[in-house]
């Protein structure tokens, strides 16, 4: 299949509140949409990971991102055009996303992916695609398709036929970015 046929396939899963097996722009993923709460809760367990312990999501652009955030800091926009590295934000005030999705202190981390597949995943599906790295939780993430463990392939609905031999990158950075204007770097 080609590219086009894969991601018309993996929106097909998650609107059907399936969970798929996907290449990010850094490293593969586990993803459902991110309104869908029983989604985002199949992956909790496929990953055997806490509740409280929150999940990254993808959105397409900036458009797509005010759906999810009640008000994005401006230096949200500085932060964009300043990085060249995969960056998550991890902003305050969540909204319109399943409610096991968003952290206790109703926060949401982010990214908006520089990756034609993951930007059009997130176009045809209309909204946020929930984006966790592909390991059973405290597992070492895995760089590349083989390494992805027997437990996860079988856990997911759909695994897409891309990119199987294609080395990652590592985890994009993290940065907590507060309404109040404080930046907190998580994970570098």
């Amino acid at each position: 299949m080609n590219a086009q046929q894969e991601i018309k396939k993996a929106v097909e899963t998650l609107k059907q509140g399936g969970v798929i097996l996907y290449p990010t722009d850094t490293v593969w993923g586990i993803g459902c949409d991110a309104t869908n709460p029983d989604a985002v809760a199949k992956i909790y367990k496929l990953k055997k990971r806490i509740e409280s312990k929150a999940l990254i999501c993808l959105v397409a652009d900036d458009r797509m991102l005010k759906r999810y955030v009640k008000k994005i800091p401006e230096a949200a926009h500085s932060i964009f055009d300043i990085t060249e590295e995969p960056i998550t934000i991890i902003y305050d005030d969540a909204q319109n996303l399943a409610e096991n999705l968003i952290a206790e202190d109703k926060t949401i981390a982010i990214r908006i992916p520089d990756d034609e597949f993951c930007f059009q995943l997130c176009r045809k599906l209309n909204g946020a695609v929930v984006s966790t790295s592909a390991n059973i939780s405290g597992a070492p993430t895995p760089t590349s398709f083989k390494e992805i463990s027997q437990d996860i392939l079988k856990g997911v609905d759909y695994v897409v036929n891309l990119h199987h031999d294609k080395k990652m990158a590592k985890p994009s950075s993290i940065i907590k970015l507060s309404s109040n204007g404080v930046v907190k770097v998580i994970r570098k």
